[in-house]
């Protein structure tokens, strides 16, 4: 199948789930390896990351590509990749199909993204990302989170101190949940 995917704007809004939800990332060796691979990625292929959540099973990110590039699904196959590589805790079998491709159990094979429409669809998400940990249960407000980038975007003003103790209004269809 051929997917076509929308590049006319540079943000973008993703989010990535652990193939059946098993809870990878936020295992202490994981979690340094998945910063690691951003950080690298980052330094090959320069992107920003706005805003990025990591919970045990799934992540949400937002991006802003630098102009004239949209290859946001090779950075993700090269982040995903690098982690998978070193990856703990992954104990399902191994797929024929994966096999022929060498691929672990690790990662869904395909993520979602969202092309950010204007200043309210970028809030909105920013909102989600960062409100995700309570929605699941991991915390009781955002600022409980440790793998969360809510206090950097704190420091670059883009949230008060006291931010949100109530729910932002993005349901889970629109982020792909």
């Amino acid at each position: 199948m051929d997917y076509h995917r929308d590049k006319e704007s540079h943000h973008y809004f993703f989010t990535l789930v652990t193939e059946r939800r098993q809870p990878l990332l936020t295992l202490p060796g994981n979690i340094d390896r998945l910063r690691t691979a951003f950080r690298r990625e980052k330094a090959a292929h320069p992107f920003e990351l706005e805003a990025v959540v990591i919970l045990p099973d799934h992540l949400h990110c937002l991006w802003l590509l630098p102009a004239g590039d949209s290859d946001y699904s090779g950075r993700w196959a090269r982040i995903k990749r690098y982690f998978s590589v070193g990856c703990d805790g992954a104990t399902l079998a191994v797929s024929p199909s994966r096999l022929a491709k060498r691929e672990r159990p690790v990662w869904q094979r395909r993520f979602w993204e969202h092309r950010i429409r204007d200043e309210e669809d970028w809030r909105r998400h920013m909102d989600y990302i960062h409100y995700n940990p309570v929605k699941h249960g991991h915390a009781s407000n955002p600022w409980a989170w440790p793998h969360s980038s809510l206090r950097q975007c704190a420091a670059r003003g883009w949230y008060p101190e006291n931010w949100s103790l109530a729910a932002p209004g993005m349901n889970a269809s629109e982020a792909g949940e």
